[in-house]
């Protein structure tokens, strides 16, 4: 076996001086490096090693999860390459259950010994922890699936890719930038390749090969008279796809009255060439006066929406108050659930949660606790029907199996809830973007995610955008500026009017949504077609001076 062992780094790494809300971590290596692959059948070995000693030790219940985790960063500003980055992180998780309480431990040394240990280390964690457990854990059943296997669909390894060719397309995209009129840029290729192997004691070996890509840019633009600027950002989503995603095609742009937008692929040379003119617009928009319309959301835009006020509320470890410390509670308590008639929304509204969504940035065949993933509603018709949860919150909600939704950022992070690819269904009815500008009086018509709020209960909120088009009259009449909407997350979603049909559904989300003490990074996507809610407030952002 061609392969060495790896020392996890903790801390920031090289790249994060060029975009620090990126988490870099792991040993640097070359992109040769990142194309070797560990055989199944090493990891099954080493995997059984764990799994004898912590039964050895006293475990009743025992997984392990080897993860190798590559990253690969490309940067670049105007006409320069600023760095290349390649990094790996590879090690070894051991998690079980002694005397009824779960414990963990993690190893990058990845001989039998070290494995053995932490195993080990593992189990005596378990029987301490047990000294305060008031009930033992109950875990939901889990059948074994025997060794089985799991490959993202993807078409182009972008690991294959020559660097040189993503330079050139950064730079490219720079280039097109600043001829349009963009003063600065930053252009960005973020890539992503987990190489995840779990087993258990219930029976699962199973090898799963992940791959994730996120292309963007930033750009600003000064006026020169006032010294006042603005910016616009790529209206890329991050995508569990190959390099086939850069690959758009006409049949992968919509045509709207605001520009292009992106369906399924990317065409980032081509949004660099409108963003340019887009910020010049921006420049010279319109401050928008304070009150009440009709916002028409664009998927770009409402996916931050649906994350923030439905994603996070409808996680159970929030709902119970696991989270309460640091990332909050929930407002949709289980009384709500219980009642079977909570109006989460109207009629118009309907929720799924999704791990297996091709192309999302959650896609996986099994969760880190080898659940085979699937999806299931949130919220059906408006009204609340039921929450996220993983095999030891099952039997809360009377589920006689977990919705396989747990997750780790890395071999040396123990898996814990999740949030599952949350999506707002297509509207059933045929209607276009268009179609339904037509039937706005007085509306704002919302593309892109930007600044947003809201409260720790997943409740009261404000989000803004990238652009923003006035509408009167069914008509676009020009572009707007210093927009951001307030609502709470009840009276928001029953003010749903309108949802455009299947042939407008795409898919928005983030690498980087973070939860728990210590704090994980998972990435996950957020469906919808373009929608409309009635009579929301808008407040103007522009300082006063």
């Amino acid at each position: 076996m061609k392969r060495r062992n790896f020392i996890y780094l903790t801390g920031v790494g090289a790249a994060a001086a060029m975009m620090p809300s990126i988490p870099v971590w792991g040993n640097e290596i070359s992109p040769e490096a990142a194309l070797e692959y560990v055989d199944p059948a090493v990891k099954k070995l080493i995997a059984d090693v764990a799994l004898n000693a912590a039964k050895s030790k006293g475990a009743t219940y025992t997984d392990v999860r080897i993860g190798r985790y590559l990253n690969q960063f490309v940067v670049t500003r105007e006409d320069k390459v600023q760095n290349i980055v390649n990094t790996e992180s590879y090690g070894v998780g051991i998690r079980v259950i002694a005397n009824g309480s779960w414990g963990f431990a993690a190893t990058d040394k990845m001989d039998n010994d070290s494995i053995a240990k932490a195993a080990a280390l593992a189990v005596s964690i378990a029987k301490e922890n047990s000294r305060l457990l008031t009930e033992p854990v109950q875990l939901a059943p889990q059948k074994g699936y025997g060794e089985v296997s799991w490959k993202a669909p993807i078409e182009k390894n972008a690991f294959e890719v020559p660097v040189k060719e993503k330079v050139d397309l950064l730079l490219s995209v720079n280039d097109a930038a600043m001829k349009g009129g963009a003063d600065y840029v930053n252009s960005i290729l973020f890539l992503v390749n987990e190489q995840k192997y779990f087993a258990s004691t219930d029976g699962s070996y199973i090898d799963q090969d992940i791959h994730r890509i996120w292309p963007t840019f930033f750009l600003t633009k000064i006026n020169k008279e006032t010294g006042k600027f603005e910016t616009r950002n790529a209206l890329s989503a991050p995508t569990g796809m190959g390099y086939e995603y850069l690959d758009a095609k006409p049949q992968h742009k919509i045509k709207t009255a605001a520009g292009t937008l992106y369906k399924g692929r990317y065409d980032m040379l081509e949004d660099a060439k409108q963003a340019a003119s887009q910020v010049g617009d921006k420049l010279k928009a319109k401050t928008v006066e304070p009150g009440k319309y009709d916002l028409v959301l664009d998927p770009s835009h409402l996916w931050l929406t649906i994350h923030e006020s439905t994603g996070h509320p409808t996680e159970l470890d929030r709902v119970l108050g696991y989270e309460a410390n640091f990332a909050g509670t929930s407002f949709l308590t289980l009384d709500k659930w219980e009642s079977k008639k909570f109006n989460y929304g109207n009629k118009l509204v309907n929720i799924k949660a999704d791990k297996t969504q091709v192309g999302s940035l959650g896609a996986v065949g099994y969760d880190d606790e080898g659940v085979k993933c699937g999806e299931w509603d949130v919220v059906k018709d408006g009204v609340l029907v039921n929450y996220q949860a993983i095999r030891d919150q099952a039997h809360i909600l009377g589920l006689t199996a977990s919705q396989g939704c747990c997750y780790a950022d890395n071999w040396s992070s123990v898996q814990f809830q999740r949030m599952a690819n949350i999506s707002l269904q297509p509207g059933k009815e045929k209607l276009s973007v268009d179609d339904m500008i037509k039937n706005v009086e007085k509306g704002i018509y919302i593309i892109g995610d930007g600044s947003f709020s809201i409260d720790q209960q997943r409740y009261n909120f404000q989000f803004g955008g990238q652009l923003f088009y006035e509408i009167k009259e069914g008509k676009i009449v020009g572009m707007l500026k210093d927009v951001a909407y307030q609502a709470n997350t009840q009276e928001f979603w029953n003010s749903c009017g309108a949802i455009c049909d299947a042939n407008d559904y795409r898919l928005g989300g983030s690498f980087f949504d973070g939860k728990g003490q210590p704090s994980q990074s998972s990435a996950v996507s957020h469906g919808s077609s373009t929608t409309r809610f009635n009579g929301v407030n808008v407040i103007n952002t522009a300082r006063k001076i």
